[in-house]
C-alpha cells in the first residue's frame, strides 16, 4: 500500500525540476565589451544631432533693429547677471560660516558625549545627593552599630564620595563650556539668516521667469525652418535609436542576471524548506517517543521512592516492628553489587554471639548504684542521627527525632505515611496512567492542528511517504502503551522480581546492608547510652569481648 501511494510522486518533482531550471550565467566580461561599443555608437549619434541644433539656431533670422521683447530680453538678462555676481559674493561669506557652524557643532556633539560619560560614571546627580549621602553614612557609622567590616566599607566609601565631590566642579566647567558653544551657533544662524539675500533670490527667480516666456514665445516663431529641422529630426531619431539600444543591451543582461539571482534562491528556499521538513519529523519523532516515555513512566507503580525511604527508617528507629519481607521495589537491573564469595558455616562449631537487643529475656543489664543523675545525660548525650536518616525525614515531611524519647511519635508517623502510601498506590498509579494518558491526547491533538494548518512545502512528499510505514509503528507502539492496564505491569514487576526458584531478587544489595550497618551501630551507641550506667555494665561489655576473643582462638 505505501508503493501504490508513493506512485504518483514523480510528476510533482518533475514539475519542481523543470521550475527550477538552471538559467545561463551572464557573462560580465562580454557585456562591458558590448556595451562599451553601443555606448561610442550612441555619443556619435548625440554629437551630429547637436551640431545640426546648432546649424537650426544660427539660421534664424537677425534682425537689424532689436524688438521690445529683446530689449527687455537683454535687461532681464543683465539683471539677472547682477544678482548673479551679488549672490557669489555672498556665497563666499555663507560658506565660511556654514565652515564654521560644522566645527562649533562638532565641538558640542563631543563635548556633550564627554559631559554624558564623566556623569555616568558618577551614580549621583547633584553634590547636594553626594552630601546627603555622606551624612548618612556618617551617621550608619557613628551609631556604632555596624561590624568592622562592615564600617570599613562605609568610611572607604565615604572617602570615595568626598573624591566624587570635587568632580562635580568639572561638570560644571563643562556645562559651561557647552553653553557658550551654543550661543555661538545661535549667533551664527541668526547672521545667516540675512533679508537681503533672500529678497535678491526671489528677484532672481521672476527674472528667470520672465526670461523662460520670452524664450517660448520665440519657439513659437522660428517654427518654420523646416529643412534644418528635418534633419535633425532624423538625428534626433538616430540618437534615439542607439540609446535604445544601450538601454536593450542593459535591459538584457540585468535580467538575465536576475533570473539567475532568482534560481539562486529558490535553490536556498528549497534546501531550507527541506531542512524544515526534516525538522518537523524530526519534532514529530521526539513527541512521540516523548508520549511512549511518560506512558511507561506513569506506568510504574506510585510511591515507590517513599516507601522505600519509610522502610528504610523503620529499619533505623525500630528493627522489630520493620517488614520482614524484603521484595524489591524495582526490578533487577543487572547492575547491583553482589557478593563475591558465599560463607560456608556448617563446619563452625560453637555457640554464635548474639548481640543485646536479639538476646530477649536471658539478658538483664545491671543495675547502677551509684551516683543519681547521670542516667539522663547520658542518654541525651549518647543520641545521634545519621544524616541520611535526616534527609529521609525532611523528603517524608516528617521532623526528625532530637532525643530517644520522640523515637516513637515519630515511627508512629512513619508508619501512618507507609500505610497510606501502600493503600493508595494502585490508585495513585491509575491516576499517573490516566494524566499520562491526557497528555498524549494532548499532543497528538497539537500535532494534528499543525498539520492540518500547515502547508507541505515542496520537495517533501517524497521523504513523508518514505517514513509513513515508520510513522505507523511508532503510533501502534504508542497506542500499544495507552492499553496497557496495571494489573499486566503488576505481574511484569513481580516476574522481573522473582527468578526461577521462587526467591526474591533484592535489588540494591550494597545499600541496604549498609542502612543494616548504620542501624546496629546506632542500636548499639543507644544502648550503651541507656543501660551501661556504672562499671557492671561495663565489665560485661570487657566480658563479651573477651567471649569473642576466645572464640576467635579456638576457630583459628
Amino acid at each position: 500500500m505505501a508503493e501504490t501511494a508513493a506512485a504518483p510522486a514523480p510528476a510533482p518533482a518533475a514539475a519542481d525540476k523543470k521550475k527550477f531550471e538552471k538559467p545561463e550565467k551572464p557573462n560580465a566580461d562580454l557585456f562591458n565589451e558590448q556595451l562599451a561599443k553601443a555606448e561610442k555608437e550612441y555619443q556619435d549619434a548625440f554629437a551630429q544631432y547637436n551640431a545640426i541644433k546648432a546649424k537650426v539656431e544660427i539660421a534664424m533670422p537677425n534682425k537689424n533693429k532689436e524688438s521690445p521683447t529683446q530689449k527687455r530680453r537683454q535687461e532681464l538678462i543683465s539683471q539677472a547677471n547682477e544678482i548673479r555676481s551679488k549672490q557669489g559674493a555672498g556665497k563666499n561669506t555663507r560658506t565660511a560660516k556654514m565652515d564654521q557652524l560644522k566645527r562649533l557643532d562638532e565641538q558640542l556633539r563631543s563635548r556633550m558625549t564627554e559631559q554624558k560619560n564623566a556623569r555616568g560614571k558618577v551614580p549621583f546627580k547633584s553634590v547636594e545627593d553626594v552630601d546627603r549621602e555622606i551624612e548618612r553614612l556618617e551617621k550608619q557609622v557613628n551609631g556604632g552599630m555596624m561590624k568592622l567590616v562592615d564600617e570599613k566599607k562605609a568610611l572607604t566609601e565615604i572617602s570615595n564620595l568626598r573624591k566624587q565631590r570635587k568632580n562635580f566642579a568639572q561638570f560644571d566647567i563643562l556645562a559651561k563650556g557647552i553653553d557658550e558653544l551654543k550661543a555661538k551657533i545661535k549667533e551664527l544662524k541668526d547672521s545667516m539668516d540675512d533679508p537681503e539675500a533672500r529678497a535678491l533670490s526671489e528677484q532672481y527667480t521672476q527674472i528667470q521667469a520672465e526670461l523662460d516666456s520670452i524664450k517660448a514665445e520665440q519657439d513659437e516663431a522660428f517654427k518654420n525652418l523646416n529643412s534644418l529641422r528635418d534633419e535633425r529630426s532624423k538625428l534626433q531619431a538616430l540618437q534615439q535609436e542607439k540609446f535604445q539600444a544601450v538601454r536593450k543591451l542593459k535591459d538584457d543582461y540585468y535580467a538575465q542576471k536576475k533570473a539567475y539571482a532568482e534560481y539562486e534562491r529558490a535553490a536556498r528556499q528549497a534546501v531550507r524548506e527541506r531542512q524544515k521538513a526534516e525538522r518537523e519529523r524530526f519534532e514529530k519523532e521526539k513527541k512521540k517517543e516523548r508520549a511512549q516515555k511518560l506512558l511507561q513512566e506513569a506506568s510504574d507503580p506510585a510511591y515507590l521512592e517513599e516507601i522505600r525511604r519509610a522502610n528504610s527508617l523503620l529499619r533505623f528507629f525500630d528493627p522489630s516492628s520493620a517488614p520482614t519481607e524484603k521484595a524489591p521495589l524495582l526490578a533487577q537491573s543487572g547492575l547491583t553489587a553482589e557478593a563475591s564469595r558465599k560463607v560456608d558455616d556448617s563446619g563452625i562449631k560453637g555457640t554464635p554471639l548474639l548481640r543485646k537487643e536479639d538476646r530477649g529475656d536471658d539478658y538483664l543489664p545491671a543495675v547502677k548504684k551509684g551516683k543519681k543523675g547521670k542516667k539522663g545525660g547520658a542518654s541525651e548525650k549518647g543520641f545521634s542521627v545519621p544524616p541520611a536518616v535526616i534527609d529521609d525525614c525532611a523528603f517524608m515531611g516528617i521532623d526528625p527525632p532530637m532525643s530517644a524519647a520522640d523515637v516513637p511519635s515519630v515511627v508512629e508517623k512513619i508508619k501512618a505515611k507507609l500505610d497510606h502510601w501502600k493503600a493508595d498506590q494502585t490508585a495513585q498509579t491509575q491516576r499517573n496512567i490516566e494524566k499520562a494518558k491526557k497528555e498524549i491526547e494532548k499532543l497528538e491533538a497539537e500535532e494534528a492542528a499543525e498539520a492540518s494548518g500547515t502547508a507541505t512545502p515542496d520537495g517533501v512528499n517524497d521523504g513523508n511517504n518514505a517514513d509513513a510505514e515508520t510513522d505507523d509503528k511508532v503510533e501502534a507502539v504508542t497506542s500499544d502503551l495507552k492499553d496497557a492496564s496495571l494489573e499486566e505491569k503488576d505481574e511484569q514487576d513481580s516476574a522481573d522480581c522473582h527468578d526461577s526458584d521462587g526467591s526474591s531478587v533484592t535489588l540494591g544489595a550494597e545499600e541496604e546492608v549498609a542502612v543494616d550497618e548504620e542501624v546496629h551501630k546506632e542500636v548499639d551507641v543507644h544502648a550503651a547510652g541507656e543501660t551501661n550506667d556504672g562499671e557492671d555494665d561495663r565489665d560485661d561489655e570487657e566480658n563479651d569481648e573477651d567471649m569473642v576473643d576466645d572464640d576467635a582462638e579456638e576457630r583459628e
